[in-house]
């Protein structure tokens, strides 16, 4: 297939990107600047530089692909719209990555025994409102001749496929224990969250290519793990002291709101059923703290 991948220089699309390529699809990748072209051409994909406001290039690459991966941005709705429109009545595949801080309770590293899943969410804080009323406007084009899902992972671990860029929320955390030479948690980092390796995202990606149901929704998780065991595994790993609690308002200093409040400190526990009940996906990494421990450093 020929496919049209937004964000292919970052983690996820990247990633993505090279796992298409290596499957044996033809893959053009949407760069921010030419300086990354050298990269993608390495990994065998075509790029094409612009960015999510550039609506007529958008529509042009949805129109000449098969099918399109919106790896860019959850929280793009121009970008949406624009691909949604373009793809309108084609019945081609659109898959968009939106991520499960969607159910995040923001509770400052407080645990919750809430576990929710694809076909029972939450209604969203404020704060996610807008990304939930884009993944509404995917599911509903379903109906629309539009062959959409939304692929809403969860904690991604695991190193990149192809380019070399790092995940969102391990790295930093490994980043500020480096830093300082403490291994800290938001609040008691008793919050869990489901996680999932890039390499089982990749495959669940591949699938949905072929297999997908217009209008599904996917959780992606195969296990999930409290953050206080996590920097655990971190401290191990660096052979660094027992991790510590932090307050929340230092995290944020550290962190930015977002990353502090959602990423970092709150619980966002989901299990899958679609993924492998639709697309027949079986995940072949479970444990987040092996991973830590033997491959992150």
């Amino acid at each position: 297939m020929n496919v049209f991948v937004t964000g292919a220089a970052g983690f996820i699309g990247g990633s993505i990107a090279t796992g298409l390529v290596r499957a044996g699809h033809h893959v053009t990748g949407l760069v921010r600047n030419a300086a990354q072209e050298d990269e993608l051409k390495a990994l065998g994909i075509t790029p094409v530089v612009g960015t999510l406001d550039d609506s007529a290039l958008l529509a042009d690459q949805a129109r000449a692909a098969d099918a399109v991966i919106n790896a860019a941005s959850s929280d793009h709705r121009g970008a949406v719209e624009v691909l949604l429109n373009a793809l309108r009545g084609s019945n081609k595949v659109f898959l968009h990555t939106s991520g499960s801080s969607i159910v995040g309770d923001a509770s400052g590293g407080k645990s919750s025994d809430d576990i929710y899943y694809e076909d029972n969410l939450p209604a969203p804080t404020v704060d996610k409102a807008a990304r939930v009323a884009i993944d509404d406007l995917i599911l509903a084009a379903g109906k629309d001749g539009v062959n959409s899902a939304v692929i809403c992972n969860t904690l991604i671990y695991g190193h990149s496929l192809g380019v070399n860029r790092d995940s969102v929320q391990l790295p930093r955390l490994l980043k500020q224990a480096r830093k300082s030479g403490v291994v800290r948690h938001v609040g008691t980092g008793q919050n869990i969250w489901s996680n999932v390796h890039i390499e089982d995202v990749v495959a669940l990606y591949l699938l949905a290519l072929t297999k997908n149901v217009p209008g599904t929704f996917y959780f992606v998780e195969s296990g999930e793990a409290s953050f206080v065991d996590m920097t655990t595994a971190i401290a191990e790993a660096l052979n660094l002291g027992k991790p510590q609690d932090w307050p929340l308002k230092d995290a944020e200093a550290e962190w930015g709101y977002e990353m502090a409040n959602y990423g970092l400190g709150s619980n966002s526990r989901v299990r899958g059923k679609h993924a492998r009940e639709l697309l027949g996906w079986v995940p072949k990494r479970a444990s987040v703290l092996e991973w830590i421990r033997l491959e992150m450093v």
